[in-house]
């Protein structure tokens, strides 16, 4: 659907819309009365009813506005380590930026006037800086004036550095030389940049890859004035195709001739220094290009027709092809139809987990590329499995089956493939040394991994580094994964040692072929880099380790660990023998610096100067509170208290939250195991804890759901209840709170949640809610984790959906939403008719329709206008309303006062 349609469609829906508004947007001339001096009340409606933006208390517009992007995180290092790429965010941008044309495709922005993804229009950076890793000096990077800049790419010798310079009308590359900072344009023809949008460098850095604007492209295709016939919908077999509320499908035939229009692009070759431009074949759907070290082949994956009415854009039918550099066809990797309902390789072009060639890269030097794939059967059609030998030692099913790593060497054909290694189980991820003669495998077999070296010509040789129950083996390092990159969230089931013992992933650099290798000292042996969490992690924080193990036999040395008072992450290592090192440190009361670390002589520099750019809200006072419901269930509230709180004193309280669904008490507490106490304060430009510095109290957790597997939602309503209650009560028990002042608040599936408590519990005096669901027969097929759809799970979706008791609300909602909101589940025709349901129950309530923005607000001007109306939202119905005396309400078998 393009951009002018859904303008259309809001604009058929604004009477009724308006209608929903009721007394509260009449124009602000009619509501003035006939006296002098209007009183608090008059002013806040006055306020709320104002059809401009308005802006928040000066001490949250200066919290949002905060440039934070001004501090540096060395995290993007030159292929040689010795420079640290630092790009400048153009921070908040109004609306004029969001504001600007576009449409949409089936979840596809696109900025037609540009011919780019819409995301470089709002998303890029200002300029570009490079700072040495040494000393922390920096030098500019002259990037043109008038445009924005994304996409920058180092070349493999990290000499220069390619970036898309974005003007208004055109993207082109420029190509910087990094010892003078100085830039010069390489492409001629702009860049179509709608679903390519980085730079592709060949292995010796003389070319990019690109994808450029057709030659002899005609006009933007106009739609026909007169509709051409009915839109048309069939489904003529009886599969279910049980399809999620996709927003911006197309519509209509000239929406995907549009699209079409806006996808089809030239892939090329440009000579850096002569600006010599080689197409590669015709033009083409690219949506995406990996090409090959030499420059001599590309990896390409292009968009099918049909197009799609009922899924969006990354489902539709795709085909992936090695190319040459004339453009023809050499090999397919893989074709995928279009993806409905079910289909469970959704999501997934690209990682072919389950069918050939899974996780083909470039070789690292040499000639083709690997992959991974399962070792075919041996076993004769129709023959008991237990004969089969290959079948014999994957024994525990398909997941233990037998990997092998092949080599698919040019001219890639069919049959132009070589087995490198064969291995007993399944593989997940391999790496190569620089020189491709050693492999290293990530693998696990009946819950134990491991990380396994081998030389592919002595396969029956095996060098153990790493290895443990429940253990997640990985490659960290630039380009592969950050962060803990060990356990997925949680860790391992149950309580495990393993998680608290874990060995950590090996470390992986950037090859000079661009693709990462495994990182080997001079004396063979590689790192691991990894967390050690502790039980008692309320006390002690998480610290980083990097052990060294050496590869023949396995000896493991520790060579740097973190302290046990600050948080640190290991960034980069600086040489292949980790002497040196880059490392981000902070604690609870400082932000983030970056430093130099020498392991062998124990010195550290530090290379960053970042502030602390939010002192107001830094000053905070914050608090861990565990709760425990009736039920004996027990989580964790985070309190934030105004900075000069006086301990007694209680305050009108804010509840934010958002419920996560468990099976049970130990499946919530292992969410907790990687909480770091050490970490500094962080906020965002919707970060709820703001508030406090207007006197409120803000509690914002995370309370589970707790029931069977597949059926938690069945206790949503009643957990709910109790969760509140149980916050309630024990912010009231220890004097942070005056219960008859309370609010409840929160965004997205928040927002449904929010609705829920004021509909089903009696506590609060408002809420707040964005972006959010009220009626789950408008989701009928699945929600969050549930997966039932409406009609064999209906009492519980009928149970939770807040529209079905807008009669039984107690306490005024204001609610808000993106026109644009392009999430799955939160339509905003939802906030639309729970408004008219509101009105029509006579329940104080607001709705504020933000134009140009999607699922959370984004633009400068609607944030700050946001904050405006929820402070006067609050002070208007929390702060004004008037002490009552309490009364006994009994709620999930306990009792408790009400306001």
């Amino acid at each position: 659907m393009t951009n002018a349609h859904a303008r259309r469609r809001w604009f058929r829906l604004a009477p009724a819309f308006a209608l929903c508004l009721g007394w509260w947007v009449t124009p602000s001339h009619l509501l003035a009365r006939q006296q002098d001096t209007p009183t608090r009340v008059e002013e806040l409606r006055a306020r709320l009813a104002r059809e401009s933006y308005i802006t928040p208390p000066p001490v949250i517009a200066d919290l949002v506005t905060a440039p934070r992007q001004l501090n540096v995180a060395l995290t993007q290092p030159s292929p040689d380590r010795t420079r640290f790429l630092k790009e400048h965010s153009n921070g908040m941008l109004g609306v004029k930026f969001f504001g600007k044309k576009h449409y949409y495709f089936a979840g596809l922005q696109v900025d037609p006037l540009a011919n780019r993804a819409r995301s470089l229009t709002i998303e890029s950076t200002s300029g570009l800086e490079l700072i040495d890793a040494t000393s922390g000096a920096s030098t500019t990077i002259n990037t043109p004036a008038g445009t924005s800049v994304s996409a920058a790419t180092w070349s493999p010798d990290g000499s220069q550095l390619a970036y898309i310079a974005n003007s208004e009308d055109a993207s082109h590359v420029y190509v910087a030389d990094v010892a003078t900072g100085r830039s010069r344009q390489v492409t001629r023809t702009p860049l179509l940049a709608t679903l390519v949008t980085t730079i592709d460098w060949t292995a010796d850095g003389r070319a990019i890859v690109v994808v450029l604007l057709p030659s002899n492209r005609g006009p933007e295709p106009t739609a026909p004035s007169i509709a051409t016939g009915p839109r048309v919908r069939l489904w003529m077999d009886s599969v279910k195709s049980g399809e999620r509320n996709w927003a911006s499908l197309l519509e209509e035939p000239f929406d995907a001739t549009l699209m079409e229009y806006f996808v089809t692009g030239q892939l090329a070759m440009i000579d850096v220094r002569s600006r010599k431009v080689t197409r590669i074949g015709s033009p083409a759907m690219i949506r995406s290009v990996d090409a090959s070290p030499n420059g001599g082949y590309f990896r390409v994956t292009t968009l099918q027709k049909p197009f799609s009415y009922v899924v969006p854009f990354n489902d539709f039918g795709q085909r992936e092809e090695i190319w040459n550099a004339q453009g023809g066809v050499l090999g397919e990797v893989n074709t995928q139809p279009t993806r409905v309902g079910n289909d469970t390789t959704r999501g997934r072009f690209g990682q072919n987990n389950d069918g050939p060639h899974r996780g083909l890269s470039w070789m690292p030097t040499g000639p083709g590329m690997y992959y991974l794939e399962r070792v075919p059967s041996t076993r004769p059609e129709g023959a008991d499995s237990a004969a089969d030998p290959v079948e014999r030692r994957g024994r525990g099913g398909s997941a233990n089956r037998p990997d092998r790593v092949m080599q698919w060497l040019p001219p890639f054909g069919p049959s132009d493939t070589a087995e490198l290694y064969r291995h007993t189980g399944p593989i997940a991820q391999v790496a190569f040394t620089e020189d491709a003669t050693t492999l290293f495998l990530a693998t696990t077999q009946s819950g134990t991994g491991s990380i396994i070296a081998v030389d592919p010509t002595a396969p029956d040789t095996r060098h153990t580094i790493a290895r443990g129950r429940g253990y997640a083996p990985s490659f960290v390092g630039d380009g592969i994964r950050r962060g803990r990159g060990f356990f997925r969230r949680g860790g391992s089931p149950g309580d495990s040692l393993s998680f608290y013992q874990n060995p950590g992933a090996m470390v992986v650099r950037r090859g000079s072929h661009g693709g990462p290798v495994a990182m080997v000292s001079s004396d063979g042996a590689v790192f691991l880099s990894g967390t050690q969490f502790f039980r008692d992690w309320e006390r002690q924080g998480p610290q980083i380790f990097v052990d060294k193990v050496t590869i023949a036999t396995g000896d493991k040395e520790r060579i740097y660990e973190g302290s046990a008072e600050l948080s640190e992450t290991v960034n980069t290592p600086l040489d292949d023998n980790f002497q040196r090192l880059i490392v981000t440190r902070e604690s609870s009361t400082t932000v983030p610096n970056a430093y130099l670390v020498d392991t062998q002589s124990g010195t550290t520099t530090q290379l960053t100067q970042n502030v602390d750019r939010t002192p107001a809200f830094t000053s905070l006072l914050r608090k861990r509170v565990f709760v425990t419901r009736a039920d004996g269930v027990r989580f964790l509230v985070n309190l934030t208290l105004p900075a000069d709180y006086v301990e007694g004193t209680r305050l009108p309280g804010m509840l934010w939250f958002y419920p996560f669904e468990y099976t049970d008490q130990a499946s919530y507490d292992r969410t907790l195991r990687t909480e770091n106490i050490n970490r500094a304060p962080t906020s965002g430009t919707r970060t709820i804890e703001f508030l406090a510095t207007q006197g409120y109290a803000v509690a914002n957790f995370n309370p589970p759901i707790i029931g069977e597997q597949g059926r938690m939602n069945d206790n949503y309503v009643s957990d709910l209840r109790m969760n509140l209650l149980a916050v309630i009560d024990a912010l009231d028990r220890d004097g942070y709170i005056d219960r008859s002042r309370l609010a409840v608040g929160g965004h997205s599936y928040g927002a449904f949640s929010t609705a829920n408590a004021l509909v089903h519990t009696p506590f609060f005096k408002a809420g707040i809610a964005g972006d959010g669901m009220y009626n789950r027969s408008l989701t009928p097929n699945g929600f969050q984790s549930e997966r039932r759809d409406l009609w064999s799970g209906q009492k519980t979706y009928l149970d939770v959906s807040p529209m079905f008791y807008v009669d039984k609300m107690q306490g005024a909602l204001l609610m808000y939403h993106g026109m644009e909101d392009q999430n799955v589940g939160t339509t905003p025709i939802s906030s639309i008719r729970m408004m008219q349901a509101l009105r029509a129950f006579g329940k104080p309530s607001a709705l504020f329709m933000y134009p140009y923005e999607a699922h959370g607000p984004a633009a400068k001007q609607t944030l700050l206008d946001l904050w405006g109306r929820w402070t006067t939202w609050l002070d208007l119905y929390v702060k004004q309303a008037q002490e009552q005396k309490p009364k006994s309400v009994a709620v999930e078998g306990a009792s408790s006062p009400a306001p």
